[in-house]
């Protein structure tokens, strides 16, 4: 095995370069033939300087300022919060310029085994699902996917529900939202049959949700009320046996890659998810986008400072302006709020080395690899058509995974240098960004992005396609294995 760099300097300008091992005060790195002696401890994942910086310059990773320094910074120092802050603000002015042809990417030829819906979509999963329209029969929604899923029917890959506590005291836009997140999983391709189940007198009445299904999906879906049921475990029971005999008809099939719809997500990063996990869920964006696939990215608090690159990218000058103005409403939306834009990293980013919420920001676009951005879309909205989708949702790792899946993803890959368990209703495929997590959390991870230190991006670029292909045809993610489903909606507006 090749041993692994004790450093690495991601572009030629950066002013500090990133301990890949934990790094002891006295020590020499060797910085492109130039010793530099460490004068502190620097832990994985952190930071050194390897340029002098003064108070009040900015300090440079990825080839961009990632915040100012605070206090003058020797060669040699450890780089973090307490030496840089972020320059952060809402006063930004963005540019528009026709972007230059992309980099060409081999098409790929793969193909998985997916499940072909009536409407052209196709499903990495055929299960019924059961929606409440409100927190009061979440519970009921429980003891019926437990009932039927005891005797899984033949042909269905399993019976979920998902559970909320949202539906009722509700008003305006903040109701539009969960009516919205709950209609577009109704229509999820990886849906088989959906129960929708109401209590009767909630705000998200049942009729609003079924207003926002086309009539054409409506054939895989039962709706019950179950204060107008005598028995709704009963009645329950016979609409997901109704809908099974449906969904148990379908079968997987050969399907080009182009058939994916993949979300990309972090969560819990550190100071080499920019450097292994992220750039290697941006090769699969590439992989998925250069077939003519369709990636979506939201977490849009967590592109600020890096958002002029996905800018870079946008196809024309109405998804230019669409973006810029999500990127407005978010920032105000922290403002109105009375919080700053930038109120992140939270504690685990900090601690596994990433410094501001630029440094975040410029790891976690990487995701979307370069795939050019073709749409812009809201809050439940559902993507359509090849490319970038850049999808309305907060960095929240319940939220975001829930409005990926609502839009449209079939399969999301999520890294992570810190670990979770979390799942969303598709497959939430967790990437480790260093080897010591996927080793110390293997039932939570499904591939370990460490391997690109001592592999190289290109064998892992390939050794992780073909754990997407496996987990897209049928092979269960840890997610699934571990049984964490579930889903969680952006709460935004008052209370009755």
């Amino acid at each position: 095995m090749t041993p692994l760099p004790s450093i690495l300097l991601v572009h030629p300008d950066d002013s500090v370069a990133v301990a890949m091992v934990p790094l002891a005060a006295g020590s020499q790195v060797d910085v492109g033939g130039r010793h530099i002696l460490l004068t502190q401890d620097i832990p994985q994942g952190h930071k050194l300087a390897v340029r002098a910086v003064t108070a009040g310059d900015p300090a440079l990773r990825y080839g961009f300022a990632f915040g100012v320094a605070t206090a003058p910074i020797a060669v040699g120092e450890h780089v973090h919060s307490h030496n840089v802050h972020t320059a952060l603000g809402t006063g930004n002015a963005y540019r528009y310029a026709r972007p230059a042809p992309m980099a060409d990417v081999q098409a790929n030829e793969r193909q998985f085994d997916g499940y072909v819906r009536a409407d052209g979509s196709v499903g990495t999963r055929n299960e019924i699902w059961i929606i409440p329209t409100v927190g009061c029969v979440g519970r009921t929604a429980e003891r019926l996917a437990a009932q039927a899923g005891r005797d899984l029917p033949p042909g269905i890959d399993g019976i979920h529900a998902f559970p909320h506590p949202l539906g009722c005291s509700q008003l305006s836009d903040d109701l539009s939202g969960t009516t919205g997140i709950l209609a577009a999983l109704a229509q999820h391709p990886n849906a088989g049959g959906v129960l929708l189940l109401g209590l009767g007198c909630e705000s998200n009445q049942m009729a609003l949700m079924l207003d926002r299904i086309p009539m054409e999906r409506r054939d895989r879906i039962r709706t019950l009320g179950a204060q107008a049921s005598y028995d709704e475990m009963a009645e329950g029971l016979v609409a997901i046996a109704e809908l099974a005999a449906i969904a148990g008809q379908d079968r997987r099939q050969p399907v080009p890659l182009s058939a994916l719809r993949l979300g990309v997500k972090c969560g819990g990063s550190d100071g080499l998810s920019g450097l292994t996990a992220n750039p290697l869920i941006g090769r699969m964006a590439d992989a998925v986008g250069a077939a003519g696939g369709s990636v979506l990215l939201t977490e849009i608090p967590e592109i600020f400072g890096a958002e002029q690159i996905l800018m870079d990218r946008c196809v024309d000058e109405p998804t230019f302006d669409a973006l810029v103005g999500l990127v407005h409403r978010f920032k105000d939306y922290f403002v109105a709020h009375g919080e700053p834009v930038s109120e992140n990293p939270s504690p685990g980013n900090i601690k596994g080395g990433i410094t501001t919420l630029e440094e975040k920001s410029l790891g976690a676009v990487q995701k979307a690899g370069h795939v050019p951005v073709t749409g812009v879309i809201p809050y439940a909205g559902r993507a359509s058509g090849a490319g970038l989708t850049v999808l309305e949702g907060p960095g929240n790792d319940a939220v975001s995974t829930t409005a990926l899946a609502a839009a449209g993803a079939t399969l999301t890959l999520f890294s992570t240098g810190r670990g979770t368990p979390l799942g969303s209703p598709v497959p939430t495929v967790k990437i480790a960004s260093n080897s010591a997590l996927a080793s110390a959390k293997p039932g939570w991870i499904d591939f370990d992005g460490g391997t690109v230190l001592d592999k190289g991006m290109d064998a892992a670029t390939n050794d992780l396609l073909d754990t997407v292909i496996a987990i897209a045809s049928g092979r269960p993610a840890r997610n699934e294995v571990n049984e964490e489903r579930s889903i969680a909606i952006w709460k935004r507006g008052v209370t009755l």
